[in-house]
């Protein structure tokens, strides 16, 4: 019962909203600033790079980035989250949350500047070192997800959890804000000081030679944030849980948490070896791992997936739905530094009106109506929207309605993070046990990431799925965007059938949840947390 939990443990899990709370937040959320920004920076430069390199005259489309390479580009960087989450996750519950925690933020920091120094003699030397340099940084960015979602879920007290670690995937929103208007920034410099012209007056100098080295800065500065916190994560302690749970050091333990509680704690070792030894014996995916916690498992990876087939496709690729209904101008009406800066304005006006709010209304309610009805919420919503906007899409395209159809695209972002975005985030590390959290996050996320890389190659394969005289015409048939948008409405749909397997944690502690501190390791667990729904 939660009452006979360990003092460390009951300490923080009454605790007051302290200092140490907001440090934790902005320590681990300026790593989600970084990984939001290193992810969605590459879909602001894209279409530059295909100016940049593969211009010449003869080429199947002449300035644009080939199917095979954009997919390369955009892609490579998710194939390494995913592996980066099962290994960091994996590394946390073996060596602690504290050790792994600068190592990634470090593989960000070298890599982010790397990136912007691709090198080689031709456009595919470019692009190779390009994707090389963008699948560590994903690895990097792998290992960020469940190590702060750990740590923060170990840090908080059950009152005001959920709040906390979605603040801290929040900064994910000011992420992608925050790459928008800096690439904004660069490029309106960039277009004032060398003034190019247009593709469609001079194909060639339209791209300023400048430009190679606007795509470089913007990847680059990806690195500041991250660099900002390096400090402050190597000074941060171990977290209690594990240090009790899985290390077994309830002194250590203790006096770590007395020192960030500025209270006296009571250390209770004998306490500590019966509930290591007697009341969580079982093995990751064990028989009653399995019985405890596999359909939980189930509920996490599924959701995270159909989530993020969605919400990578519409993210990475939204510059090409705007460009389809005429909301962002044709390529040949601007030069490759203007081309840039009308990109960056579309995505940061979406993040800024429905992406980043979506995110705090999360933050302000996830303690209040629960994490299920949140999600139930988002999915639904996201549903209905990508119907709406699929089914009648070619009413859409007509100039009088683009507004209605960016408002709408702009409501399917904001309950994907008032809702499964952020939701998937928060629940796989609160309800698994302390020596399998990070683990059991991390292979949550990975499948998030796996759907990520569905969306992103699925979509674009959908994508090129247009009649070329109608946009030689003028007129964008948009078969491609339209079944993209049908079948991203069918995937949100199972989102939602699935969220039936995830429990509720409002209010509960970890070891409530978990079943750590419950006698026996029979039904227990399983039995007693049934979806609150």
């Amino acid at each position: 019962m939660a009452g006979d939990n360990l003092k460390v443990l009951n300490a923080l899990d009454t605790a007051k909203t302290q200092w140490y709370h907001f440090t934790a937040i902005i320590i681990a959320g300026m790593g989600f600033f970084t990984d939001a920004y290193d992810l969605f920076c590459i879909s602001l430069v894209t279409k530059m790079l295909g100016r940049i390199y593969y211009h010449v005259e003869g080429s199947p489309k002449p300035g644009t980035l080939p199917p095979n390479v954009s997919a390369a580009v955009n892609g490579v960087a998710l194939c390494g989250t995913l592996a980066g989450q099962l290994f960091f996750g994996w590394l946390g519950d073996k060596l602690g949350r504290k050790k792994v925690y600068g190592l990634t933020l470090m593989v960000m920091c070298l890599c982010s500047i790397a990136s912007g120094l691709s090198f080689g003699r031709d456009a595919k030397a470019v692009m190779a070192t390009l994707c090389f340099f963008r699948f560590w940084l994903g690895f990097g960015i792998g290992g960020d997800y469940p190590l702060s979602a750990t740590i923060m879920s170990e840090y908080a007290n059950k009152k005001t959890r959920g709040a906390f670690i979605a603040a801290v995937f929040a900064m994910q929103g000011f992420g992608i804000l925050a790459g928008g208007i800096f690439a904004m920034i660069m490029s309106a410099v960039f277009d004032a000081a060398f003034k190019a012209p247009s593709y469609a007056a001079d194909p060639i100098a339209s791209t300023a030679p400048q430009a190679d080295y606007l795509w470089r800065i913007v990847l680059m500065v990806g690195a500041v944030p991250a660099l900002m916190t390096f400090y402050w994560r190597l000074k941060m302690p171990e977290t209690a849980r594990y240090t009790a749970l899985v290390a077994k050091d309830a002194k250590r333990a203790a006096a770590d948490m007395a020192s960030v509680l500025q209270t006296d704690i009571e250390a209770e070792p004998e306490k500590v070896t019966e509930i290591t030894k007697t009341k969580t014996s079982y093995d990751l995916f064990s028989k009653e791992f399995l019985r405890r916690h596999g359909l939980h498992l189930l509920g996490t990876t599924s959701t995270w997936f159909l989530l993020d087939i969605a919400f990578y496709s519409q993210n990475l690729f939204q510059k090409d739905i705007f460009t389809a209904i005429g909301w962002i101008p044709p390529a040949k009406t601007m030069n490759a530094i203007r081309e840039v800066y009308t990109i960056a304005r579309a995505q940061t006006l979406i993040a800024l009106c429905s992406t980043v709010p979506g995110y705090w209304f999360t933050v302000a309610l996830i303690d209040v109506i629960g994490r299920f009805t949140i999600q139930l919420i988002g999915f639904f919503f996201m549903t209905v929207f990508m119907f709406a906007l699929a089914i009648p899409y070619h009413h859409w395209t007509k100039p009088d309605h683009r507004i209605g159809f960016v408002v709408m695209y702009s409501l399917t972002f904001f309950f994907a993070n008032f809702g499964p975005n952020a939701t998937t985030f928060v629940v796989p590390a609160e309800i698994f046990p302390a020596r399998f959290r990070s683990t059991c996050h991390g292979i949550s996320a990975a499948s998030g990431k796996l759907g990520a890389i569905v969306g992103a190659f699925g979509f674009l394969y959908l994508a090129q799925n247009q009649d070329p005289k109608k946009v030689d015409a003028g007129y964008h048939a948009g078969i491609g965007v339209k079944n993209s948008l049908i079948l991203l409405g069918f995937v949100n749909l199972l989102g939602l059938l699935f969220t039936f397997l995830v429990p509720e944690a409002k209010g509960m502690s970890l070891e409530e949840l978990s079943g750590e501190n419950e006698e026996g390791t029979s039904q227990g667990s399983s039995e007693n947390r049934t979806v609150q729904a």
